[in-house]
């Protein structure tokens, strides 16, 4: 197995975006509970929780200005 092959490369970047998304999910004002859930759910299923994430766990977002 190459560290730096197709599969590495893609790995790394779906971890890359399993951090951005738990952080982003700690960040964003939400029920505690559902924060856990989402973070479970994409530590438990790195791709797919990360994909419902962005299009289900993120909500609308409120403009500040």
């Amino acid at each position: 197995m190459h560290l730096f092959g197709f599969g590495g490369i893609l790995g790394l970047v779906v971890l890359v975006l399993d951090i951005l998304a738990i952080v982003d999910c700690i960040g964003r004002p939400m029920d505690t509970g559902m924060k856990v859930l989402w973070v479970v759910l994409i530590i438990l299923l790195p791709l797919i929780g990360l994909i419902l994430y962005f299009l289900l766990g993120r909500g609308k977002q409120i403009s500040g200005s």
